[in-house]
């Protein structure tokens, strides 16, 4: 069991949690130097994923606009030319 965790950890268990509060500690201090807070990186990653969404839906509304434009001149022809050839 402590040869698959060791695997895992990449390391023994012992030295895996010191390394993690180190990096912890220093991570701490460089966020409070920029005086940022866990949850505003939070909200940080929230927006970004919030306006990536809406640029998503937006672009698909644009799109879905542009061939309904494009509908409304090639339909009427595509049938115009069809009665046209079923007239001869």
């Amino acid at each position: 069991m402590s040869n698959g965790i060791t695997r895992f950890l990449g390391d023994s268990l012992g030295r895996t949690i010191v390394k993690l509060a180190v990096i912890s500690f220093v991570v701490g201090i460089i966020m409070s130097a920029l005086n940022f807070t866990p949850i505003e990186v939070w909200y940080a990653v929230e927006d970004f994923f919030v306006k990536i969404y809406q640029l998503g839906f937006d672009a698909i509304w644009r799109i879905a606009r542009y061939f309904v434009w494009g509908a409304l001149i090639v339909v009427p022809i595509f049938l115009l030319m069809r009665l046209i050839r079923f007239g001869k």
